[in-house]
């Protein structure tokens, strides 16, 4: 069971969560080793290097085609704030193929920001500077995009029953560990608070009617989704 994760403050409540739910000791072990950003995961899962983590949307249509995605995922409806085109030159970022691919379905230019550098950026920024990408999908769509989503090769059992019970779970983070991912990220924990207030888990049916509205135009625009070679 070898678990991919993103490094990145959104999952902060998916960390607490998943520290108390019952699972094989080399599951926790190998999900502290195998931490990285959407792209590089998206590459290790459909190459099968790992078995299951959240993969960025445009990675998960193969997984959701064959039934192997869950209804957790990476949402926002309306901003995101972690999601930026920042309003200067041209410029993809390396770390998330579906923010990338966002901006071009939404035509959308600048230099894409994502993750804890995007949330610091905008919490240091006016927003006449950016793009919130999450806000710009909202206004054209009026549904929440889902960013990442929980998919699976493997243990499907396992892990539609892990991501039901974490989509169902009320979860308040302890201070001691705001504190401390405040302390690595150098972003305070009020904003971390009020960060997390625009980040939601449930993929529901709204969620899924803005992903295949998202696949019909990629489709429509060319832009070609990550695949394993």
């Amino acid at each position: 069971m070898r678990f991919g994760k993103i490094s990145y403050l959104n999952l902060l409540p998916f960390d607490v969560f998943i520290k108390k739910y019952p699972t094989p000791c080399y599951f926790k072990t190998f999900l502290g080793l195998r931490k990285s950003y959407p792209a590089r995961l998206n590459k290790d899962f459909l190459r099968k290097r790992i078995d299951a983590g959240f993969i960025s949307s445009i990675a998960g249509y193969e997984s959701m085609r064959l039934g192997r995605a869950t209804n957790a995922g990476i949402i926002a409806r309306g901003e995101v704030w972690s999601v930026i085109a920042i309003h200067k030159g041209q410029k993809d970022d390396h770390q998330s193929a579906s923010s990338n691919a966002l901006a071009k379905v939404l035509d959308v230019r600048g230099e894409i920001l994502i993750g804890d550098r995007a949330l610091a950026y905008k919490l240091s920024h006016n927003d006449k500077s950016y793009t919130d990408l999450g806000q710009k999908w909202w206004e054209a769509h009026h549904l929440g995009f889902s960013f990442g989503r929980l998919c699976f090769n493997k243990n499907a059992k396992f892990y539609t029953q892990m991501a039901q019970s974490f989509i169902n779970k009320r979860i308040k983070i302890p201070h001691y560990i705001l504190q401390q991912r405040a302390a690595e990220s150098h972003i305070a924990s009020r904003d971390i608070l009020a960060y997390l207030e625009h980040i939601h888990y449930k993929i529901g049916k709204k969620e899924k009617l803005a992903l295949s509205r998202f696949y019909a135009k990629l489709r429509l625009k060319g832009i070609k989704k990550p695949s394993r070679f």
